[in-house]
């Protein structure tokens, strides 16, 4: 298809740093599909019955990437720990002829982010909220790229939106 370029918003972060809030505001402001992972994982798990690894993470990149081809932005919503799904979230959209941005979501008030996770409230039916000391145990690499960061650490949701919609605009300049 030709026209209009997708851009892929590839979010990363530990679970708790505030991804999904912002995925949330990201995807009607930037005119996105909101696709998250943990939706799909829990889909799979209900509907299939099978134990996920990472099929959540290849089915998305096929969703991500027809909806990039017909021309749609998309937020991608994950931990994406791994530079190798770093690199396949990419990829995507290098296959789907669509620009991408990588974005690292952080807390870095360990006090705020554990606050965060033992009072958040699971939005997926049936999909288990990690606990605190998951979350600290949580494989996740350091990133080797360049990428969007945000710390929303002391701040609200709506002042974490503000600052990462002025950051994106800035590198959006150059999409």
């Amino acid at each position: 298809m030709q026209g209009k370029r997708g851009i892929l918003y590839i979010l990363s972060g530990l679970p708790g740093c505030g991804k999904t809030t912002l995925a949330r505001m990201m995807a009607p402001y930037f005119h996105a599909f909101h696709l998250r992972i943990d939706t799909v994982e829990q889909g799979l798990r209900d509907l299939c019955g099978c134990q996920v690894e990472g099929e959540g993470y290849r089915l998305s990149y096929r969703i991500a990437g027809d909806n990039l081809r017909l021309g749609l932005n998309v937020v991608a919503d994950s931990v994406n720990p791994w530079e190798l799904t770093r690199k396949e979230w990419r990829q995507t959209a290098v296959d789907a002829g669509a620009a991408y941005m990588d974005i690292e979501i952080v807390c870095s008030d360990s006090s705020d982010h554990r606050s965060r996770i033992e009072n958040k409230i699971s939005s997926v039916p049936g999909f288990d909220l990690p606990e605190w000391k998951h979350v600290l145990a949580r494989e996740y690499h350091p990133w080797k790229t360049r990428r969007i960061r945000l710390d929303t650490a002391g701040k609200t949701p709506s002042q974490s939106f503000s600052e990462l919609a002025r950051l994106i605009e800035g590198e959006r300049s150059g999409v």
